[in-house]
């Protein structure tokens, strides 16, 4: 059985407070968006995983999608499987990659197993594993609050408008980027969103991890000025980073100066087979 994991892009990122816990609390929109990776199980005789296509650092075990194996065993038994992912979603990239895939394992056995779990049940094993992991459950748009893993539907809809994804070879610490930041209530709440044409977005939708890590890595911000100049109507850099990426009205080309860089562009209509299980 395969499935079709996603990434996603935030529309604005409000860091609000910190939390007793010692996370954060954010006001986030999470918006799809169609660029796959490639996610297999089949029967086996033991546990088994592999993996192709972008190299993700640590071990094989410490991966996400072991981990919501793991975590289902637990609880419903599960035999043995052969998992292989094919990597084509950038790491540290703040697309949420990591967590879509371990969000996609957890429907992916839902369904090859015949667990029956709700909505609600799958979404609390992802909150388990990562803060946006419930999130690609539903996949579909959302304003996220508390540490990411709430929400409310946002009827925005991008459909038929083109993104440009650009991440340049800098890995951007999330632990890291939090530590950096002063945390402080937004004078434009994302609910505003939906009211708000996006040709304003670039003045009053911020991400507040952009200060900090604009700073640290300049070239970043760079990727941002350079988006604008070829016609985007909103560009921000998406989570802690390091990926920016651009909206347009159109397909633009691929600028020669970011060929070092991982680029992807498409349109945000939302992909058949990111929620599709075959």
């Amino acid at each position: 059985m395969i499935c079709f994991p996603n990434c996603k892009i935030n529309l604005g990122l409000n860091i609000v407070e910190k939390r007793n816990d010692g996370f954060h609390n954010i006001e986030s929109i999470f918006y799809p968006v169609p660029l796959n990776d490639i996610l297999e199980i089949v029967k086996s005789e033991k546990i088994v995983f592999t993996m192709s296509g972008t190299k993700i650092q640590g071990p094989a075990d410490s991966n996400l999608c072991i981990k919501a194996y793991r975590l289902l065993q637990e609880k419903y038994e599960l035999p043995p499987i052969n998992i292989h992912l094919h990597k084509v979603i950038p790491t540290g990239a703040g697309l949420g990659g990591g967590s879509s895939d371990a969000a996609f394992m957890i429907k992916l056995i839902n369904s090859y197993f015949s667990l029956n779990m709700s909505i609600a049940q799958m979404q609390e094993t992802a909150r388990n594993i990562g803060s946006d992991c419930a999130f690609f459950i539903e996949n579909k748009p959302v304003l996220a609050t508390q540490k990411g893993d709430t929400f409310k539907d946002c009827q925005i809809d991008l459909t038929n408008y083109h993104i440009m994804l650009v991440k340049p070879n800098i890995h951007v610490s999330t632990p890291e980027a939090y530590s950096l930041i002063t945390p402080k209530k937004t004078t434009f709440p994302l609910t505003k969103i939906q009211n708000t044409s996006m040709n304003e977005w670039k003045e009053c939708i911020n991400n507040d991890f952009e200060k900090v890590i604009f700073e640290k890595h300049p070239e970043i911000k760079k990727i941002k000025e350079r988006l604008y100049e070829m016609g985007a109507i909103y560009s921000s850099m998406s989570g802690s980073g390091s990926c920016v990426y651009g909206i347009f009205d159109k397909t633009v080309p691929i600028p020669n100066i970011f060929n070092s860089y991982f680029t992807w562009q498409g349109l945000l209509n939302q992909s058949e087979s990111s929620n599709k299980i075959l």
